[in-house]
């Protein structure tokens, strides 16, 4: 083994290349080429740059034989216990990478990497091979001072590693702060990454500090370029003639809008006539696109954010306040620009008719789902506050039950489980927490705008022009199955045939109904659903058991509703000729996945926000015991969620009345010696132990 290092490549590749060869374990290789023992790292090594080169395949079994794995493309996602997975880039399942085979890849980088593990088994394992690109540039974290360095803890538990600050490159930053890190390298495997403090956010227990690191971790907008700003002050201008001409003049009906109290940005209004049996039903969304033009800065500018991001403190609008709060926003007493979508229901709730037209409109009345509510209920007081609309809105009530009562029987499902409502002070610190339900007014407002976007949805699918449309595809087989596991804990079960239908989930939903678990079941039926997405293929939408939808309701604060109004608008105008159509179809399929995209970081964003204020809040309740319910089971420790929605983990290492082992194919722990079981729905009291905001985990115990 004296020759170079390419030349004792070449001699093993020939020699596994040999048609006499079979495969063989490394000590097997060494005792045939008889290379001793001191040489069998020298060997390894050699073994290991043809893996990774794909000229030879490594099994599980540690046998080497010839053949060339394929080199696939995907993106790198790392777990906080060290290994990751990537994303292939054709769309296939999550591929597993132990720890052993990241080759130094960071979380978010480009990668290139080979299959393992035979796709066969439960979970296809691989290793990477090369990193492609890096595309996270920036971490934010809590620096720490030490004597002529630094280094920062990332906020993102999937950036494995600290990030060494060298002297003279902390930006003036101390200990304590949060901080904004740019990355100057990656790293390796026996190395850190380094980086340069760019910006201070604020010291870690400055009011809004925690929350304005989760935004520019994800990289969130939070300013408008001056150039955006000046172009939104000069288009935000009154509804002038010039405005008003070829549009349909609808200031004469009598429409409101239905928000919550503290909504500023107000996009869509309602408005219903009962004409004999019918019903003629307006939903009047603001005409954005007439302010916000194609390629403007404006318009580039609301691309790159994709969607408003609604957050505990905090908006961060996509558009500026001037536009979405203000000539955009369809304040009661003020002429706006409208795009609406007028739709004549029969009693049954089938559509009869529709137009979709240009309008200009005037809400007569700004009301609150908390006000309609109290309609609704009969409250004397405000009956008599909002005498003018109360027999509309108890005409929209009538509508609405009608809708939704068809949606049912066509398999719509309705994930009924409260989300969570976050009271802070004056300083930011979480003073409640508790379920935000539904009520009769949300209701209203979400089957009127289903119903709208549905009506759009299949009038430009018939159209056959580029469009966007709001998909959501069947439930994978596999999560089906889980699902079907998990319920059974609780006596329920689902048909699982070739393909499982909306009707099939929504049935169980309906079971579970009023009982203690039902929450419970609607997060597991959730969380065994594919992720809606924006696409330019209309492959229909498996919750809402719809053929057609789109988003057209919120274009102040969702690109894609921005996009397919201009689409509309062209079509309405007679300028949807070859050329427009050839534009859409070329910049649409990129706006998919970018708004796609931008959607899930907001969400994710939201998720962060929550999960950091609600331990923040437990942290001040270390001590205290509560009730609560299994929520889910792993091996490492159950999961129990409170009344008010926070949920905290009870590690297995606490459960010291006993050993737990974890029985797979039921989702228990179960104990050796007692025989004592915890399974999911199960009623538990527990002790808040331990409350970390920095990871954003709350810990518990049985009492």
């Amino acid at each position: 083994m004296d020759q170079t290092f390419e030349k004792r490549k070449k001699v093993i590749f020939d020699f596994i290349s040999d048609d006499f060869y079979v495969p063989m374990k490394i000590k097997e290789i060494a005792a045939v080429l008889q290379i001793s023992r001191e040489q069998r790292d020298e060997l390894k090594e050699v073994l290991d740059a043809l893996v990774e080169e794909g000229r030879i395949v490594l099994s599980k079994r540690g046998k080497y034989s010839r053949g060339r794995a394929e080199r696939l493309k995907g993106l790198f996602q790392a777990n906080v216990r060290g290994f990751g997975f990537v994303t292939p880039e054709d769309g296939g399942e999550d591929v597993f990478i132990a720890e052993e085979n990241l080759c130094g890849a960071f979380q978010g980088d480009e990668v290139e990497f080979v299959i393992t593990a035979a796709p066969s088994g439960r979970r296809r394992e691989g290793k990477i091979v090369r990193v492609i690109s890096h595309s996270v540039t920036r971490v934010v974290g809590l620096y720490e001072k030490c004597k002529s360095y630094g280094f920062v803890r990332p906020d993102n538990q999937r950036y494995l590693n600290d990030i060494y600050i060298p002297a003279g490159r902390d930006g003036g930053a101390m200990t304590g702060h949060k901080v904004v890190v740019e990355l100057t390298s990656y790293g390796g495997e026996h190395m850190k990454p380094e980086g340069t403090v760019t910006e201070i956010i604020g010291h870690v227990n400055d009011p809004g500090t925690d929350i304005l690191s989760i935004v520019m971790d994800m990289g969130i907008r939070t300013e408008f370029p001056e150039k955006v700003l000046e172009q939104a002050a000069r288009v935000g201008k009154p509804v002038s003639e010039a405005d008003r001409a070829g549009r349909k003049d609808l200031r004469g009906w009598q429409m409101v809008t239905i928000d919550g109290e503290d909504a500023k940005d107000l996009d869509d209004a309602v408005s219903l006539v009962k004409e004999g049996e019918n019903y003629c039903l307006g939903v009047h969304i603001a005409d954005v696109a007439n302010y916000v033009q194609e390629r403007s800065a404006l318009d580039k500018e609301a691309f790159e954010r994709g969607t408003s991001v609604y957050l505990a403190d905090r908006v961060i609008p996509m558009l500026p306040h001037v536009l979405s709060n203000g000539i955009c926003s369809l304040n009661a007493g003020e002429e706006r620009l409208a795009l609406s979508c007028i739709m004549t229901i029969g009693p049954s709730g089938e559509m009869l008719d529709h137009e979709i037209a240009e309008t200009v409109i005037c809400v007569d009345k700004r009301m609150s789902y908390n006000g309609v509510a109290r309609i609704l209920e009969g409250e004397e007081e405000v009956l008599h506050e909002n005498e003018e609309v109360v027999p509309m809105i108890l005409q929209m009530k009538e509508l609405s039950d009608i809708l939704r009562e068809r949606r049912g029987r066509r398999g719509s499902i309705d994930f009924d489980f409260p989300e969570t409502k976050i009271i802070l002070d004056e300083n930011g610190k979480p003073i409640e927490i508790k379920p935000y339900e539904r009520n009769a007014a949300t209701k209203i407002i979400e089957d009127f705008m289903l119903m709208a976007n549905e009506t759009v949805a299949e009038e430009y699918f018939w159209r056959d022009v580029p469009f966007l449309y709001r998909t959501h595809d069947t439930p994978d087989e596999e999560k089906i199955r889980q699902l079907s596991t998990f319920i059974n804990n609780f006596g329920y079960h689902i048909h699982v045939r070739n393909e499982v239908r909306p009707k099939e989930i929504q049935k169980l939903l309906g079971k579970a109904d009023g009982t203690p678990e039902e929450a419970l079941i609607s997060r597991l039926a959730l969380r065994s659903m594919k992720q809606a997405r924006y696409s330019t293929e209309n492959t229909g939408h498996f919750g809402l058991a719809a053929k057609y939808y789109t988003h057209f309701t919120s274009p102040i604060r969702r690109y894609p509703d921005l996009q397919i109004h201009r689409i509309i608008k062209d079509n309405l105008r007679g300028r949807l000729g070859e050329g427009k159509i050839a534009h859409y179809a070329e910049i649409l399929p990129k706006a998919a996945v970018q708004c796609s995209m931008k959607e899930r970081t907001a969400e994710e964003a939201e998720r962060e926000v929550v999960k950091l204020k609600k331990a923040e809040y437990m942290r001040g309740r270390i001590g205290e015991e509560y009730d609560g319910v299994i929520s889910g089971v792993t091996r490492w420790g159950i999961y129990v969620e409170l009344p008010n929605t926070v949920e905290g983990l009870v590690h297995v290492a606490d459960m010291r009345d006993d050993h737990y082992e974890f029985v797979e194919q039921d989702y228990e722990l179960v104990g050796a010696h007692t025989g004592r079981t915890y399974k999911l729905g199960q009623s538990v009291r527990v002790c808040v132990t331990d409350a970390d905001k920095v990871q954003r985990t709350v810990n518990f115990e049985i009492v």
